[in-house]
């Protein structure tokens, strides 16, 4: 079973969910053309600055700039759009941030603004976007200095700066600016859908209290709650009224609660919603939001401040700090602890406490026999050391991991992880940037087994280091496959590709070639991994294949494709390579092995 490999990024639970926010794209006719002369307008900002049409007619263009202080899109921006004020307001051109989201405060927009160094006229309130025609953040609308609306959409094409191919903002603005036709004056933006007020129910069949919020507080609340992982909260009714725009397609395209396996297997913390409760939110949402008597809510469920198995017997930590720079890509830090144990420890749990939810993506425990880690640590002045795709060494186990909204489990009695004396812990934190400057000091919490474990967890990495994916495909398919030699019982499975992976299905195929489904992904993310634990263990007898078959867009059409243009793909752990590999967790079924 390929011993040697079996501990491979053993522990790499990714995540399930950071950003919580959805995404989506503006669809529909406008409702202001491109080209309408806009003719009443008055605005104030959030200094009580009043501006009429009349005031902007001195100036060359103006841009109003739509953003949110929870949208994840809107996080990329604030570098850009400062950089954009700087070179174009000299040039004659006025630029405006407005945020139009009824839920964020008015200090909370202040503070943003000034975190992120914004330093144009900020405005408070949906109005200019219902007047302009704008219906997500980020959105730019540029106006001529007749009043004549000249462009709408995007900001650019790529969230990721260094991806970026289309300037439509900055184009639009220089074709104003020399009198010419914006080349492109409507482009298509993707963010999150600005959730203009509507007419709320008094009282329906579903209501806020008594259906709805059962539904948040066991699905939803662990991420979306204050200083929870995701950006916004559900906990009050005013802040679930606020998002019901989003909430229903989400909902129904069962993009929320993320969840990425289809219902092939029953597994442990599956956040898949039933029929029952989309039907509930859908409905909710349809009837105008009814908020109910209060007096139907249920408790309020509690959120563990401290640890939730009690105190571990290890906690690790950085000695300080780790600081992140406000936009980029997103970063893989990892965190050196070594150990002095004089002999094996045996691992049975592993509890995770974000220092900063608003930036911790995922974090996983990795163990390291090699010394490596301890040669990487600190080199850049900062604790740990930055890796993409993997650790940078070969790990000789795992410990498992953590991913927003996930409830620490420890393995069943009698099981666990075999912590090799004088190892080191390597605790990879995946960050997302928040659009200014961040720190972190996530803890780890470790506990030992009291007894010597009956069972250790082996990982049997199926994987294909040959594949080879050829520039423009669109669908090519890899395949990987290994057998195991003795009777097993299989705890769990991880499948991991990198940017250009679109699809895998991971199968146990007996050997009277009897299928059984271990996890099938069938839509692909990088930044939406996730280990499966299966409900109950799955027995598995001698000589049964575990069988992989994945998918890869290397096209020009894949908007995560590193590559431009593409190129030649292989295996490795950067950025611009791939991989194909499915995790499998087992243990020796001895019972079943003796009783033959």
């Amino acid at each position: 079973m390929q011993r040697g490999r079996a501990q491979v990024l053993a522990a790499m639970l990714l995540t399930a969910l950071v950003a919580g926010m959805a995404l989506t794209q503006n669809v529909g006719t406008p409702s202001v053309p491109i080209g309408t002369r806009i003719t009443d307008f008055s605005f104030r900002d959030i200094d009580g600055v009043s501006y009429t049409l009349a005031d902007l007619h001195r100036y060359r263009a103006v841009v109003f700039v739509f953003f949110s202080t929870q949208c994840p899109m809107c996080r990329k921006y604030p570098a850009r759009i400062a950089r954009w004020h700087e070179t174009f307001e000299p040039k004659g051109v006025a630029f405006f941030l407005v945020n139009p989201m009824p839920q964020e405060p008015l200090d909370e927009v202040r503070r943003y603004a000034r975190e992120v160094g914004l330093k144009m006229p900020v405005v408070k309130g949906w109005e200019l976007a219902r007047a302009l025609g704008a219906t997500v953040t980020p959105q730019a609308v540029v106006l001529d200095s007749n009043g004549v609306l000249r462009y709408r959409g995007r900001l650019d094409d790529n969230p990721d700066e260094g991806q970026v191919t289309r300037h439509d903002l900055c184009d639009a603005l220089v074709a104003v600016l020399e009198g010419k036709p914006v080349p492109n004056p409507e482009t298509p933006a993707q963010g999150c859908l600005i959730p203009f007020p509507k007419p709320r129910a008094k009282t329906g069949s579903v209501t806020f209290y008594r259906d709805v919020l059962p539904i948040l507080q066991n699905r939803c609340q662990s991420c979306h709650r204050p200083n929870g992982a995701a950006p916004f909260p559900l906990m009050t009714y005013e802040e679930a009224a606020a998002w019901a725009p989003l909430i229903k397609p989400y909902v129904q395209t069962r993009r929320m609660p993320p969840w990425k396996a289809e219902p092939v297997a029953e597994y442990l913390n599956e956040r898949r919603l039933s029929e029952a409760e989309i039907a509930t939110l859908v409905r909710w949402v349809e009837e105008g939001c009814p908020e109910g008597e209060p007096k139907e809510a249920p408790p309020a469920k509690p959120f563990a401040s401290s640890w939730m198995l009690g105190e571990p017997d290890l906690v690790l930590e950085p000695d300080r700090e780790f600081r992140l720079e406000a936009t980029g890509r997103d970063v893989y830090r990892h965190f050196v602890f070594p150990t002095n144990f004089p002999e094996d420890k045996f691992v049975t749990a592993i509890e995770v406490i974000p220092g900063n939810p608003r930036v911790v993506h995922h974090v996983i425990a990795f163990i390291d026999t090699s010394g490596r880690a301890k040669q990487l640590d600190g080199r850049d002045g900062q604790p740990g050391y930055e890796a993409f795709g993997g650790p940078g060494f070969i790990p000789a186990g795992g410990l498992g991991g953590w991913a927003p909204g996930n409830i620490p489990i420890p393995l069943p009695d009698g099981i666990a992880y075999r912590l090799p004396k004088g190892a080191t812990i390597v605790i990879q934190v995946h960050y997302h940037k928040s659009g200014k400057p961040e720190t972190d000091r996530t803890k780890v919490g470790i506990y030992f087994a009291k007894q010597p474990p009956r069972q250790i967890v082996h990982v049997l990495p199926v994987l294909n280091f040959l594949l080879a994916i050829p520039p423009g495909a669109e669908r090519h398919e890899v395949r990987a496959e290994a057998t195991f030699t003795r009777d097993v019982k299989v705890l769990a499975v991880m499948p991991h590709m990198h940017l250009l992976g679109r699809e895998m299905k991971v199968t146990a195929i007996l050997p009277d070639g009897t299928e059984k489904p271990l996890v099938w992904v069938r839509d692909w993310d990088f930044n939406w991994q996730e280990t499966y634990f299966f409900k109950e263990p799955l027995r598995l007898p001698a000589g049964t294949k575990v069988q992989v078959v994945a998918y890869y867009d290397n096209s020009e059409k894949n908007p995560r494709n590193p590559n431009r243009p593409p190129k030649w793909v292989r295996w490795g752990e950067q950025t611009t390579d791939e991989m194909c590999i499915a995790f499998v967790w087992f243990v020796h079924d001895d019972t079943r092995t003796a009783a033959r």
